[in-house]
């Protein structure tokens, strides 16, 4: 039962990251075309770029490169949280070692008085 309910869960929040950026609706822009709604620091930081010098070629070029912006922003919040559900389980782990340890220490010291 427990397994179930983890995976509807994982689902539930999959859906709740995934249909609002479906769903989302671009506004249009001065020119009338939808205005990038998810653009990010790159975005801008490529465009003053090329207004500071027309010519600059890149070093590189990604190996995947998003389909949209909403993509990437997506990418950017699952690789966020993936790296907090690391950072939370092992925090998790090492305050349960360490709750394990004492309640051993003192069942140790228990025996060693009742001896």
């Amino acid at each position: 039962m427990k397994r179930h309910t983890n995976l509807l869960l994982l689902i539930a929040v999959v859906l709740l990251a995934a249909l609002p950026l479906w769903l989302v609706k671009a506004p249009a822009g001065p020119d009338g075309q939808p205005a990038g709604i998810f653009g990010g620091a790159d975005n801008q930081a490529r465009e003053m770029i090329t207004k500071i010098n027309p010519d600059y070629r890149p070093w590189f070029q990604p190996l995947l490169e998003p389909a949209s912006d909403e993509i990437a922003s997506l990418l950017f919040a699952l690789q966020a949280a993936v790296g907090a559900g690391f950072i939370g389980y092992y925090l998790g782990m090492i305050r349960t070692r360490q709750k394990m340890r004492q309640a051993q220490a003192k069942e140790a010291e228990k025996d060693h008085r009742a001896d």
